[in-house]
């Protein structure tokens, strides 16, 4: 009796003590999107995240959230000023939209992740001073002798000696910035304002777990601290470097974190550049991804979050193009979802093929695949890489990217192919195509500032035009220049000019007061992509529909002047197929027959019945 009283005793003192954080759980089969992307304050808006819900909820368990408080004036995040409640109307919405955000995800199975921002803060008025806030009746606040001393490179200390200010007597636990003051968290203040921000971000706005910012700045044993204190159910770093600085810093954390695989990013960075798809079986440099078998012997799958494209390193502008992959994105994404780890989306390419990955990620949860299945390199050529993942119940998946990818013929006649598109195969085994449910995604709202009131009538075409137009904000500009390219081949510019391309035509103006312009292609054939500028502003990067009617949110109606109605019939050649919102769905040639609807199929709509 004295021992069962004893272990319940046990049991209870457990339950009140805080949920030892797992960093990522293992054998995790969801799919994380990245529901933001650099400047990208639009789409990033928590109202309009919300209203996507549905759609999202089809496809995606986690969604990572730009840094969430108010930073003292429009940003991204990364210049953090706040962290309590009370200061969280931001660049993206309210207080209020956040927390009704989160709630609304959840409540779809969604789980939200916060972007920490710890490594550094921004100060109130001066070199050194910050907000005093106050949450659940404690203040918080950090002080100059929360600073390290060797603060960029000493400039802080020489400016707080020469004001009357001190720093605090330790050096910086990791890599400087000077961006803005770096945080010692060898001070108690600091871990106490630390542990109070996490708990709340979870507790108040209901998170599930955070995206670190920056971990290279500070010790990896100070995010153990605070995940063991906080609880998260999913912890993630964003340490940039080699695989092998990656795995140090995860085994710092104590495994309470998993961490991005940037080297994965690298290799599929690698193939499509190199149009040399053998590559994606190749080290970055000398490192492995850390899915890789060849690392570690893919002991830390677990603990991968995998992505190919993020805010760093998408193409930002004219003058900040940072490392962007620029052709085969949907390849890119394909072989993302196949592989084990965790899969980071990025939301620019969700936006161009909602529907594709939707269905990739359909595949990949039918398989049984998740952050611990094993592939295994089936073929690899220049124009195609085939690789094997092992799921759940005897189930297999074969992915097959590429140029040739369609070109390809699994060795065996268990495989069966359940979906495809440009550059890539999903083929199937232990499972039947048709007990997969590919899901039927609900047409996305419409942008609420009034930039879209239909085709104006002035938009005409002529027999055989490639073109597109241009609904350009008034803050656009009178000149809207267009910058269009091809995924396959070298992804250089198809429009035969330096980037912001050629100017688009002025044609006329729209009944809310918007120009409209009109871009025609010199060539026969038309591009996979097309991108508008003007003014300093450009859009997103942008799947290109022929005579479509583009505003800066993308592609909203197509221009034509007939519809043709037609039973479905297979078609010997790859005609593609878009709904009105510019959104590609598929080829004609696919043997799954589309819902009745219009659609738009080489630029004309057409009826399915």
């Amino acid at each position: 009796m004295i021992m069962k009283r004893l272990f319940a005793s046990i049991i209870t003192l457990l339950a009140t003590l805080p949920m030892l954080s797992q960093g990522w759980p293992e054998n995790y089969p969801g799919v994380m999107l990245q529901g933001f992307y650099w400047d990208g304050y639009a789409d990033a808006q928590w109202s309009r995240l919300e209203k996507q819900v549905d759609n999202l909820a089809t496809t995606f368990d986690l969604l990572w959230l730009p840094q969430s408080a108010n930073c003292g004036g429009q940003s991204m995040g990364y210049d953090d000023l706040y962290w309590f409640p009370g200061h969280y109307d931001s660049s993206f919405g309210t207080e209020e939209e956040l927390k009704s955000l989160i709630a609304t995800f959840k409540e779809k199975g969604i789980g939200t992740i916060a972007d920490v921002v710890i490594n550094h803060r921004k100060n109130v008025s001066n070199w050194v001073d910050f907000p005093k806030e106050t949450y659940n009746g404690v203040t918080y606040e950090l002080k100059s002798t929360d600073i390290c001393a060797n603060d960029d490179g000493g400039k802080t200390k020489t400016w707080a000696t020469q004001n009357g200010y001190s720093l605090s007597s330790n050096n910086d636990t990791g890599e400087g910035w000077d961006g803005m003051r770096d945080l010692d968290h060898k001070s108690e203040n600091v871990q106490a304002n630390v542990k109070a921000y996490l708990k709340m971000l979870l507790e108040y706005f209901g998170y599930v777990g955070f995206r670190y910012d920056m971990v290279k700045g500070y010790s990896g044993s100070y995010t153990k601290l605070y995940n063991e204190y906080s609880g998260p159910q999913f912890s993630v770093g964003e340490c940039w470097d080699s695989s092998n600085t990656i795995k140090n810093w995860i085994e710092a954390t104590g495994k309470t974190s998993a961490a991005f695989d940037f080297q994965f990013r690298y290799t599929v960075r690698n193939a499509i550049n190199k149009n040399d798809w053998t590559y994606l079986g190749k080290q970055n440099e000398s490192n492995w991804p850390l899915v890789s078998d060849k690392y570690s012997s893919g002991s830390y799958r677990q603990y991968a979050v995998t992505f190919v494209e993020n805010h760093d390193t998408e193409y930002r502008s004219a003058t900040a193009q940072q490392d962007p992959i620029r052709k085969d994105t949907l390849a890119a994404n394909a072989y993302l979802l196949a592989m084990p780890g965790t899969p980071c989306v990025f939301l620019k390419h969700w936006q161009a093929y909602k529907q594709e990955i939707a269905n990739m990620v359909a595949v990949r949860k039918a398989v049984g695949i998740t952050n611990m299945s094993t592939p295994t390199n089936i073929a690899s050529e220049k124009n195609y890489y085939a690789v094997q993942v092992a799921g759940s119940d005897g189930k297999e998946l074969l992915c097959v990217v590429g140029k040739d990818a369609a070109t390809y013929t699994p060795n065996s006649n268990a495989w069966k192919k359940v979906i495809s598109g440009y550059h890539y195969v999903y083929y199937v085994q232990g499972i039947e195509p048709n007990d997969i449910t590919l899901p039927e995604l609900k047409q996305d709202e419409q942008p609420q500032d009034g930039v879209y009131n239909g085709v104006p009538s002035f938009c005409t075409i002529n027999e055989g035009e490639i073109c597109a137009f241009f609904e350009a904000p008034t803050t656009w500009g009178s000149q809207i220049f267009t910058w269009a390219w091809m995924n396959g081949g070298d992804g250089k510019d198809y429009v035969g000019t330096n980037w912001p391309g050629v100017a688009a035509t002025l044609i006329g103006t729209a009944d809310n007061g918007n120009k409209v312009f009109k871009w025609v292609s010199a060539k026969a054939t038309a591009p996979d992509n097309i991108i508008f500028s003007g003014g300093g502003n450009k859009t997103a990067d942008l799947s290109f529909t022929n005579t479509g009617y583009y505003t800066k949110d993308g592609c909203q109606d197509v221009v034509t002047t007939d519809i043709q109605e037609v039973r479905w019939q297979m078609s010997d050649g790859r005609s593609e197929m878009y709904d009105l919102q510019g959104r590609r769905i598929g080829y004609q040639s696919s043997s799954v027959k589309p819902q009745k609807g219009l659609y738009i199929i080489n630029g004309k709509k057409v009826v399915i019945n």
